[in-house]
This record gives structure tokens, C-alpha cells and sequence, in this order.
């Protein structure tokens, strides 16, 4: 799996020929330091000291409680520096790109996470910095945007398109094959070979982290793991370790907007089919010319019309489930686990905690599920008071 860039019939690597030359830089290097002992050092170095791993496994006991059903754990990436799981990715992009000679990041966001967390990486490594980011999207997370530019980065707003994700992700392409010689795209989900494998090696250790501190906790791996799933680099790292533990049910959730049967959903495996964009083949959500559909969320982050090869893979063999998860019942579970636990999950990561308050009161007292909490949620505090008709200024 994921020889070649293929998973399956998915994968691949569809980019401009002008590219080719900076992919195969980029993917010789991968290869090169992914088993070095001094980059490996360098960068658990930066991952414990500066991001602040291993991120916490905390036990849901007032959720439990008020649910009814299985003991819920809370893997707690919003714990990290920056707030999300994206840093782990970003770090160790940027110490490859530093390693390779390069001295200028750029890379998409959409809800502002990985911008951040690129911003931030750029500015510990004394490298410049850009940003592409859908106007639509920089509206909703301006204090994304200004902490970005705080942290010294240039912010492009794209107007293209629908100004969303997929837009800053194509705006961010063009800008790499303009700058190949200095600069590395720092991309954040796992789209494109060599990055579903670059991006799911470095998320991984979510996964591994996880294993580690149940089996400490329960002696015993969990039942269910769950995570929300746009592009799919969080769920991916969630999911890397259990992929061979087949009792594990695996889950993502989905952005399904107002509705996987209505045009405002973002629900890519529910909804989309067979198709090549962004330097991959996978399910994305297609008009009917086969043209890449408009896609809506509530949520910046899962606002993408595509998912990773990998999950694409996993889906067709019946490895793991992805189900969709409307905006209502994402900000019910956003506002739910606030009051519960205390905790403010990012909308994105509200995705996968709706699913789990569905199917945690049908499971055992004694099973065990495990929810990846992929960000926090201050940022989306402002939107989520609007949706609920409070006007508030951030």
C-alpha cells in the first residue's frame, strides 16, 4: 500500500511537468532522511520540546457517564503547539526543506490551522513564508489570519473559484511552479504523491501514541476510533497503526453541510466518484460534466470536494467507514462537549465527537472508543455565534 504512489486504483501523480523535477527532489530526500537517526532525533526534538508531544489520551468520564454506552477517550491534539495536529506535519516538512537547501515555505489553509502551524514553523526556522487562503475562508477565520501575519507570514487571499480550500490549494500549486528552486510546498493533506505518504508518516504518530497509552491504560486496544476527514490527514494519522488490527472499526467523519442529499455537502465518500484533480486519482464531488462540484461545510477545514488515496483505499476494502455529519449536528456536539468536559473541540474535530455521542450509547459499557480531537476551537467560536444568531465581533 502505497507503493508507487498507489493505493489500490487511487494515488498516483498527475502534476505539471514543470513540477517533476521538485517532486522527485522532494521524494528522493523523503527517502533519504525518513530513516536517519540524526534527522529522526532532530525532529522527536521538536516534536516533544517545542510542539509539546506526546498529546494527552484523556478520559471522557462526564461524557461516559451522560451517554451511557462506551468508555470514551479523547486523544487531544488540540493540546499542541499552535492547537492542532497540524504541526506535527509542518515540522517535519520544514526540517526536510531546510535539510534540502530551501529557505522559503508556502502551503494552503483553510481553516487557518495548517497556515499557522506553517507560519509558526517558519518563523523558529528563519525561512520565509507565504500563505494561500480562500477568501471566502480568511472572512470566517480572521484571527487565524492575523495570527499568521503576527507570526510574519505573507497571507494571499484567493478569490478564484468558489475562495475556498480547493482554491488555495490550486492557487498555492501555481505559486510552487513559479519558485521551485527555493522553495517547498508545505502541503497539508494527503493529496498528490509522494504527500500522502510524506504526510501520513509524519501524522502517524497520533496512531502510535494512541496504541501506546491505551494498552497503558486499558490493557487493551479500543474498539472504535473515529476522526473528522476532509482532505484526511488527521484521520489518516489516527488510523495508520490500527490499520492491521482488524477488530479496530475505524470511522471518519465527513462534512455533510446541510445534507449528503442536497448540493451543499462536502461528503466525499457518500457522495463523490471516481476522478483526477489536485495530482491524484480519488473520490471527489463532481457535477454533472464530471467538472469539480461546489462544496459547502460549516467547517474551513473539511471544506474540500476531495479525500486522501489511501482513504479512498481503505473505503474500498471495507477497512474503514466514512459517514457524513451535518452542520447542525456538528455545532450541537461543538456546544455539547464544551459543557460536558470542558473542552472546546474546533468545529472540524465537532465532526467526528457528533458521530460518537450516535454510537457510543448502542456500545457496551465495557468497549472502548477513542476520539481524536484534531484541534481547538477558539477559532471558530465567532462563526458558530453567528450560526446561532448572535452577532459577535472577534
Amino acid at each position: 500500500m502505497g507503493e508507487n504512489g498507489r493505493f489500490g486504483v487511487h494515488g498516483g501523480q498527475y502534476i505539471p511537468e514543470i513540477l517533476m523535477n521538485a517532486v522527485v527532489e522532494l521524494e528522493e530526500n523523503y527517502n533519504r532522511y525518513k530513516n536517519d537517526p540524526e534527522f529522526n532525533a532532530e525532529l522527536t526534538e521538536l516534536l516533544n520540546n517545542y510542539a509539546g508531544r506526546p498529546s494527552r489520551l484523556y478520559f471522557a468520564k462526564h461524557m461516559t457517564e451522560d451517554l451511557g454506552g462506551a468508555k470514551i477517550y479523547l486523544k487531544r491534539e488540540d493540546l499542541n503547539h499552535t492547537g492542532a495536529h497540524k504541526i506535527n506535519n509542518v515540522l517535519g516538512q520544514a526540517l526536510l526543506a531546510k535539510k534540502m537547501g530551501k529557505t522559503r515555505l508556502i502551503a494552503e489553509t483553510g481553516a487557518g490551522q495548517h497556515g499557522v502551524a506553517t507560519a509558526t514553523a517558519a518563523a523558529l526556522m528563519g525561512m520565509e513564508c507565504e500563505i494561500f487562503m480562500g477568501k471566502e475562508d480568511t472572512d470566517r477565520q480572521a484571527l487565524n489570519v492575523y495570527r499568521m501575519r503576527l507570526l510574519g507570514a505573507k497571507v494571499n487571499a484567493v478569490t478564484d473559484g468558489t475562495a475556498t480550500l480547493k482554491d488555495a490549494v490550486s492557487a498555492c500549486m501555481r505559486e510552487w511552479t513559479n519558485r521551485v528552486e527555493d522553495t517547498h510546498y508545505v502541503l497539508g493533506s494527503v493529496m498528490g504523491h509522494p504527500f500522502p505518504v510524506i504526510v501520513r508518516d509524519f501524522q502517524a504518530i497520533i496512531s502510535k501514541e494512541i496504541k501506546e497509552q491505551i494498552l497503558e491504560a486499558e490493557h487493551r486496544l479500543p474498539d472504535v476510533v473515529l476522526a473528522c476527514v476532509g482532505g484526511g490527514s488527521n484521520a489518516i494519522g489516527t488510523f495508520y497503526h490500527f490499520i492491521e488490527d482488524k477488530d479496530v472499526k475505524l470511522i471518519g467523519c465527513e462534512a455533510a453541510g446541510r445534507g449528503i442529499d442536497t448540493f451543499e455537502t462536502a461528503a466525499t465518500i457518500n457522495t463523490g466518484r471516481l476522478g483526477i484533480f489536485h495530482g491524484m486519482k480519488s473520490y471527489f464531488c463532481q457535477d454533472d460534466n464530471g467538472g469539480i462540484a461546489p462544496v459547502y461545510s460549516i467547517s474551513a477545514g473539511l471544506d474540500y470536494p476531495g479525500i486522501g488515496p489511501e482513504h479512498a483505499y481503505l473505503h474500498d476494502i471495507d477497512r474503514a467507514q466514512y459517514v457524513g455529519v451535518t452542520d447542525d449536528e456538528a455545532v450541537e456536539a461543538f456546544e455539547y462537549l464544551s459543557r460536558i468536559e470542558g473542552i472546546i473541540p474546533a468545529i472540524e474535530s465537532a465532526h467526528a465527537v457528533a458521530h460518537a455521542m450516535k454510537i457510543a450509547p448502542k456500545m457496551d459499557k465495557d468497549q472502548i472508543m477513542v476520539i481524536t480531537i484534531s484541534g481547538r476551537g477558539d477559532k471558530d467560536c465567532a462563526a458558530i455565534a453567528r450560526y446561532r444568531g448572535e452577532n459577535i465581533n472577534e
